[in-house]
């Protein structure tokens, strides 16, 4: 057909191009130090500053990819079905959305997080639920200039449905997008469920939270400053590398930062 266009975004080679450019060592490094770390922790004995250091990253490594996961899949599927339906569903939807964002995510998450009390479990749910929204915004605006496309068009045109046009022409264009904002969202996860765990309304004693060695140092600050000092280095460098890790993903694979 003369007036077919090639699919635009979707490209096998970005995932390539990773194999290209030189790996981020420095992040790279730090999160895998941590997540040996955490993996291990179960066969350190006591309860020696570095022990709870190591025994806090399985808690702050877990719980961020665990929320980033859940909140991605439910706010991707939110941004996917507002973008391809659009009219009131697109509404609705995004009305729903702006409410969330507009509460501050760490009061909110302590609020959700107090009502029905300190765990795991509960903190995790609690800052999904804010952070969903996000996500739900950044893949309805993709999906939005995707629907502009021809191929959607010309997909419709050969009888696909809405599962088939969203599962295999809008889901894998937004993949990219979804993967960098993912690996960016993971850092900002640990920093509010050590803010939680420091304000008492996250993971509850006797296991040790990054968040809360950090407040039981808090009167030892003049004559014990490292209770709290290394912990929030531990917090620090996480946070550094993924956030670097995320960098260096955005500018392999965003089309638009490779083309400047």
């Amino acid at each position: 057909m003369e007036g077919a266009t090639a699919l635009p975004v979707a490209e096998p080679r970005a995932w390539g191009r990773l194999r290209d450019r030189r790996l981020p060592v420095i992040p790279l490094g730090i999160i895998t130090m941590f997540v040996l770390v955490a993996v291990l922790a179960p066969l350190i004995l006591g309860r020696d500053m570095l022990s709870r250091i190591f025994y806090g990253s399985r808690v702050s490594l877990t719980a961020g990819v665990v929320t980033v996961l859940l909140a991605s899949a439910f706010g991707a599927a939110v941004g996917l079905v507002a973008g391809y339906y659009g009219g009131r569903v697109d509404a609705v939807l995004m009305r729903l959305t702006d409410a969330t964002m507009s509460f501050p995510v760490i009061l909110l998450a302590l609020i959700l997080a107090v009502t029905v009390g300190p765990s795991f479990a509960n903190v995790v749910v609690a800052i999904a639920v804010i952070l969903w929204a996000r996500y739900a915004r950044v893949i309805r605006g993709q999906v939005l200039t995707l629907m502009e496309l021809d191929f959607i068009a010309q997909a419709r045109i050969a009888g696909a449905g809405a599962w088939r046009v969203i599962s295999r022409h809008l889901l894998p264009n937004t993949l990219n997008t979804l993967v960098v904002l993912v690996t960016l969202q993971i850092g900002y996860v640990i920093i509010v469920e050590a803010s939680l765990s420091f304000l008492g309304a996250g993971i509850p004693p006797p296991t040790p939270a990054w968040g809360s060695m950090i407040a039981e140092g808090r009167e030892f600050v003049t004559s014990a400053w490292w209770v709290s000092f290394f912990p929030g280095l531990a917090i620090l460098l996480v946070v550094l590398a993924f956030n670097l890790l995320g960098d260096w993903l955005r500018d392999t694979l965003d089309p638009k930062l490779r083309q400047l």
